[in-house]
């Protein structure tokens, strides 16, 4: 035999409490209060298990809109329809009582079989609305699971692409690993200290994602100049520069749609060299010309390749690759960017491949001149 499911009826009048147990009582478990407190105690020791409240106005201890205000601090409202019973049929009354939640009101003296139908009416449409939100919820998860997935597989592939560079120019294959460490640890003091950018954590992530490809370009670039230990030429260098350009037509080449995370990818890959005052490539733009989000990878791309070893230099110490930056030694960042780089020092110093300090006018020529 099927068990029944419980309603909680609250009336200081024996009278109606009686009446609706009579309608009830064939269908339903009955539980009865004789007042708001009552009544709470009762849904405290046993909401789970309560699918409908009839719940009188005008109660002694607490009145019904004080145990509605209690059911829904407790998040009873959500799981228990309540149909509110009332004397007063007043619009001011009504009104209250739906505005704190009440699925129905029910004017006193009622008719028995009037109270059944509206009672199973609002029963259907609660336990419809709870099952569509169930469903609802099942699905959301669903596709936040595949949103998830498809993230983890992007950022795999993103990740294998980007590392082909590292592998040609025979770094560690951390780099990439720490522009993106890096560059979430910047743009978040840029989103909190610097809202004029309405930067948000979504935009984050799609632009930590993308400094992975900054220098997909180097792929372009031959080994004679990539690898090579000394100063560049300028017509080497001309050629290295390259790699800004040649990476966004990479990335065109395989441009399926103009989203958010292709445009962060392009203005990266393109930007990441431009400086402050104009004296970067390959575009000279200046200022906030430059997007923000290239403007923050191209600090962090300096100031990794400073600290980390490559084939024409050794590495710095954090505490020099910070005063050098500061110096303008690799050319002038934004004083927002700065700011936020400054707040940044501790984090970045915990992951910098610093070693010890070496004197190299050539490792240093080949830095300023490429900015890395």
């Amino acid at each position: 035999m099927e068990k029944k499911k419980t309603i909680l009826i609250a009336d200081d009048a024996d009278i109606n409490r009686e009446i609706l147990k009579v309608v009830f009582k064939e269908q339903f478990r009955i539980l009865e209060a004789a007042d708001g407190a009552q009544a709470i105690e009762i849904l405290d020791a046993g909401h789970d298990e309560i699918v409908m409240l009839f719940l009188d106005l005008m109660m002694p201890k607490k009145n019904g809109l004080e145990v509605m205000e209690h059911m829904t601090e407790k998040g009873y409202m959500d799981r228990i329809p309540v149909i509110m019973i009332t004397g007063e049929a007043t619009a001011e009354s009504d009104l209250k009582a739906y505005e704190y939640g009440a699925s129905d009101i029910i004017y006193k003296p009622f008719n028995a079989k009037v109270v059944m139908r509206r009672t199973l009416n609002v029963l259907e449409l609660f336990e419809k609305r709870i099952d569509m939100e169930a469903k609802l919820e099942e699905r959301t998860n669903k596709l936040v699971d595949m949103q998830k997935r498809l993230e983890k597989n992007n950022e795999f592939l993103i990740n294998a692409l980007s590392s082909v560079v590292e592998f040609r120019s025979l770094e560690s294959g951390e780099h990439i690993k720490r522009v993106k460490y890096f560059t979430r640890i910047l743009m978040n003091y840029m989103m909190k200290f610097h809202p004029e950018y309405g930067l948000t954590k979504e935009q984050v992530d799609l632009i930590v994602n993308a400094s992975a490809l900054h220098d997909i370009g180097k792929i372009t670039i031959p080994d004679s100049i990539l690898l090579k230990p000394g100063k560049l030429t300028s017509t080497e260098f001309e050629q290295m520069k390259k790699h800004t350009t040649n990476g966004c037509d990479l990335l065109e080449r395989f441009k399926q749609e103009e989203s958010e995370f292709y445009k962060y990818c392009y203005d990266i890959c393109r930007h990441h060299h431009e400086r402050y005052n104009g004296k970067g490539y390959p575009d000279g733009l200046k200022g906030e010309e430059i997007p923000i989000w290239a403007q923050v990878v191209s600090i962090v791309d300096v100031y990794d390749a400073l600290v980390s070893k490559r084939v024409y230099k050794m590495a710095y110490p954090a505490e020099e690759a910070v005063h050098m930056i500061h110096n303008g030694e690799c050319g002038e960042f934004s004083p927002k960017v700065m700011h936020c780089f400054d707040m940044a020092k501790d984090d970045l110093f915990e992951i910098g491949e610093g070693i010890s300090y070496v004197d190299a006018a050539t490792a240093m020529t080949r830095l300023t001149d490429t900015a890395l």
